[in-house]
C-alpha cells in the first residue's frame, strides 16, 4: 500500500512540474531577420542592390511601380521566398496572372554584381524585398529599413499565381479572405492597394467596366461619368495602358484615396473599397492624411515582406535567381 501511495505522489509530482514548465513559443521565421544580416558578410549588399536599382529606374521610371508589383506577386503566393523569379515551365513566372509583370532583368542585373562581389550570399528574395523599398523611394514615397535574411524557395506553381493573384476584377470579400488569411489586416489591404497611387495597366483589365459591367450592356455605374468618357478614349484598345491614378499618375501620395472618394478608381478592386463598409472609413481617413498613409505603408510592407519567410536552414541562396541551385 505505502509503495502504491509513493509512486501516485511521485506521479503528482511530476505531472505538477509539467504543469508549471514555461510554453515555448514557436518562434516566427521572420523573427531572425535583421537590417544588419550583411554586416560581415557581404557590407556592400544594400549599397549594390540600391546603385544598380537606381540606375535602372532613372533609365526607366516606370519600372517603380512594376517593381513593387513584382514582389507583391512574389510574397502573396508562397511567401517573400522569390518563387515569382524562377523560369521553367509551370513556374509562377509563365502563368497568365503574371503575364505583365516586368523588371526580372533588374533583379537578373544586381544578382550578377552581388554574386562577383559575395559569392552564394545574398539572396534573391532578400534582392526582390529591397528593390521594393527603393523602388517606393524613386517615386517619391518613404524610406524604410529593410530586415535581411530570407533563402530562396524551390517551388514555384504557375496555377497557385493564377488562384491567388489578384487580377482586378474580385470582391472585397475575396480580397479580405486572400489578405487575412496571409495574417494580413484591413487596414493592410487598403494601405497596400494604395501603391496604385503610381504605375498603369493594360486597358483589357478594365474593359468590362466601359461596356460590358457584369455582364450587363452597360458601364459599371460606380464610375464616375467624366472619367468613363476619358477612359473609353484612353482604352481605344485593349492593349493600350491606363494610368492607375489619374491625377497625378508620377508620384507617391495619398490622391489615390481621393480618387476613390470621387469615383475615379481605375480597378473595380480600387473603387469597392470605398464602396464597401468594411474598408471605405479606411480611406476617408487615408484621403485626409498623407502622413498616415506613408508611416502604414511602412508598415504594411514590411509585414509583407515577412510573409512565410524561409530562414536558416530551410531554402537556399540561388546562384542564379532564374533556377533553383544544380538544375
Amino acid at each position: 500500500m505505502k509503495i502504491c501511495f509513493l509512486a501516485l505522489f511521485v506521479l503528482f509530482f511530476q505531472l505538477e512540474l509539467l504543469a508549471i514548465q514555461p510554453v515555448k513559443a514557436v518562434q516566427n521565421p521572420a523573427d531572425l531577420l535583421s537590417v544588419t544580416y550583411y554586416l560581415n558578410t557581404c557590407p556592400e549588399a544594400e549599397g549594390i542592390i540600391q546603385q544598380k536599382g537606381g540606375f535602372w529606374m532613372q533609365k526607366d521610371p516606370t519600372l517603380a511601380a512594376s517593381l513593387i508589383r513584382l514582389h507583391f506577386h512574389d510574397a502573396i503566393i508562397r511567401g517573400s521566398d522569390a518563387s515569382i523569379l524562377l523560369d521553367y515551365k509551370g513556374s509562377e513566372r509563365t502563368a497568365a496572372a503574371s503575364s505583365t509583370l516586368r523588371g526580372f532583368e533588374v533583379i537578373d542585373d544586381i544578382k550578377a554584381a552581388l554574386e562577383k562581389q559575395c559569392p552564394r550570399t545574398v539572396s534573391c528574395a532578400d534582392i526582390l524585398t529591397a528593390v521594393a523599398r527603393d523602388a517606393t523611394v524613386a517615386a517619391g514615397g518613404p524610406f524604410w529599413e529593410v530586415p535581411f535574411g530570407r533563402k530562396d524557395g524551390s517551388i514555384s506553381k504557375a496555377a497557385e499565381a493564377e488562384k491567388e493573384v489578384p487580377q482586378g476584377h474580385e470582391n472585397v470579400t475575396a480580397l479580405i479572405e486572400l489578405f487575412q488569411v496571409r495574417g494580413l489586416e484591413l487596414l493592410d489591404l487598403v494601405v497596400l492597394s494604395g501603391v496604385h497611387t503610381i504605375g498603369r495597366c493594360n486597358c483589357s483589365t478594365v474593359q468590362d467596366r466601359l461596356y460590358n459591367y457584369k455582364g450587363s450592356r452597360k458601364p459599371d455605374p460606380s464610375l464616375n461619368p467624366f472619367y468613363l468618357t476619358m477612359l473609353r478614349r484612353r482604352c481605344r484598345r485593349s492593349t493600350d495602358l491606363a494610368y492607375l491614378d489619374v491625377t497625378t499618375p508620377r508620384t507617391f501620395d495619398s490622391v489615390y484615396y481621393t480618387n476613390l472618394q470621387r469615383k475615379v478608381g481605375l480597378l473595380s478592386t480600387d473603387q469597392q473599397l470605398y464602396s464597401d463598409q468594411r474598408t471605405s472609413p479606411f480611406v476617408d481617413i487615408l484621403a485626409t492624411q498623407p502622413f498616415l498613409f506613408e508611416s502604414q505603408f511602412v508598415v504594411s510592407m514590411i509585414k509583407l515582406g515577412n510573409l512565410q519567410v524561409l530562414t536558416g536552414k530551410h531554402g537556399q541562396v540561388r546562384v542564379n535567381c532564374n533556377r533553383v541551385n544544380g538544375r
